[in-house]
């Protein structure tokens, strides 16, 4: 089911940032881009374009919102002061009393 969704979640990440590229420029910015012309510069199409976008972030968003989900599913709960605590109560390893040589 996760792979499902990472890959739908992928495919509208992809799709989003065609269609944001495609969207023209208002030329807000140091005064660049949004000069007249273009592939889309009718207002029907930034209309579509522009609903496209909206439908797409909020698939992005849910997708994003499940795939949060399903990774807290499954989990069980732990504590790291509880796990330290069972590691310092068990008994260490006995060492050997002398230093080991390797063998060659």
């Amino acid at each position: 089911m996760t792979i499902v969704v990472l890959v739908i979640h992928v495919l509208i990440a992809i799709t989003l940032i065609g269609v944001v590229l495609l969207q023209r420029s208002e030329g807000g910015a140091l005064g660049i881009g949004g000069g007249g012309g273009g592939l889309v510069s009718t207002r029907s199409a930034g209309n579509i374009l522009t609903r496209a976008t909206g439908f797409l972030a909020a698939g992005f968003i849910a997708t994003s919102i499940m795939l949060a989900v399903l990774a807290d599913t499954g989990r069980e709960e732990t504590s790291v002061i509880e796990s330290t605590a069972d590691e310092q109560s068990q008994p260490a390893e006995e060492e050997p009393a002398g230093p080991s040589v390797p063998n060659r």
